[in-house]
């Protein structure tokens, strides 16, 4: 009798928290829409939208006042039939066709149609069926990372940004909210927002390590926060599930294998400087529509400042 009321108990809150979950119309079916690929693929975005945030708290995480909602982070994560995870960055500075605009850095599809024109210049860029979406913003991120008591880094090197509101040393540490997400918004490296995509997915790691690990699974008052945070922080595609969300979690508990989008290297185009795509960015995520092992000479981690 008493495992059924547990049973039934935990039923009941997951579908109280599912039902409270943030939904976005992302994932839609348009002409020519890439079929089904193998493997299970997240798109994953982090917008620099201040919704919800107080003037003090926009303070307090150095947002500044920017309206609007813009891509901030892309990321794909492909979760294979078999093996590891694999945590793809595509830099917002990629130069592609979005579909009805024309040639434009990848991060303006969000700007110009929101998730689902982004999800359709992915899908139609990457020849990779978008599965599962969610996104993001700043007012959300830092409470994640407090519900969890704080995540572990360590970093090569002492950071000091003014602008993301940083001032973190080097070594092994610590880090809440408002430090993490200053940590992952810095882009105050010679190469920049390629620098900063790599401290994003490793920082995205070693959360999701956290979040899954006995230290909050089994502690109510860690467990119950983040759950609730989550549901609070992020948006998801209308068929989406918090169960998915946690079966994402789980894939990406332990040492998933992360790169950067191959690239041609810095062009001049008429939105500026962006990044072109070559023969091996093609390469590289037809590898991943077909649920094949990227080889490892096409995979980029190299940088950043997390050890």
């Amino acid at each position: 009798m008493l495992l059924l009321v547990v049973v039934v108990g935990i039923a009941g809150l997951t579908f109280y928290y599912d039902s409270k979950l943030n939904r976005v119309d992302a994932l839609s079916s348009y002409p020519g829409r890439v079929r089904d690929t193998p493997g299970t693929n997240w798109l994953l975005v982090g917008s620099d939208s201040r919704a919800g945030l107080s003037d003090e708290q926009k303070q307090q995480l150095a947002t500044g006042d920017s309206d609007g909602s813009r891509t901030d982070t892309i990321m794909l994560i492909h979760i294979p039939s078999s093996g590891k995870a694999l945590i793809v960055s595509i830099p917002r500075d990629l130069y592609v066709t979005i579909p009805g605009q024309g040639p434009h850095k990848i991060n303006a599809a969000f700007s110009f149609g929101g998730p689902k024109l982004l999800v359709q210049t992915i899908e139609t860029f990457t020849k990779v069926h978008i599965d599962h979406y969610a996104e993001i913003g700043f007012g959300g991120f830092d409470t994640l990372v407090d519900a969890v008591g704080g995540v572990n880094i360590c970093l090569d090197q002492p950071l000091r940004d003014p602008k993301a509101g940083l001032r973190l040393r080097a070594g092994c540490q610590d880090l809440n909210g408002q430090q993490a997400l200053g940590l992952v918004r810095t882009r105050a490296f010679p190469n920049a927002d390629l620098e900063r995509v790599v401290n994003q997915r490793k920082f995205l790691s070693a959360l999701m390590s956290k979040a899954s690990g006995a230290s909050t699974v089994l502690n109510p008052f860690r467990l119950f926060p983040f759950v609730g945070g989550t549901v609070s922080a992020i948006t998801v595609d209308n068929g989406d599930h918090i169960w998915n969300l946690g079966l994402l979690a789980w894939a990406l508990r332990s040492d998933p294998l992360t790169t950067t989008t191959p690239n041609g290297g810095s062009e001049s185009t008429d939105d500026g400087d962006a990044l072109a795509v070559d023969d091996d960015t093609s390469a590289f995520f037809d590898y991943i529509a077909k649920d094949v092992t990227v080889p490892a000479q096409l995979l980029q981690n190299a940088g950043g400042a997390i050890s």
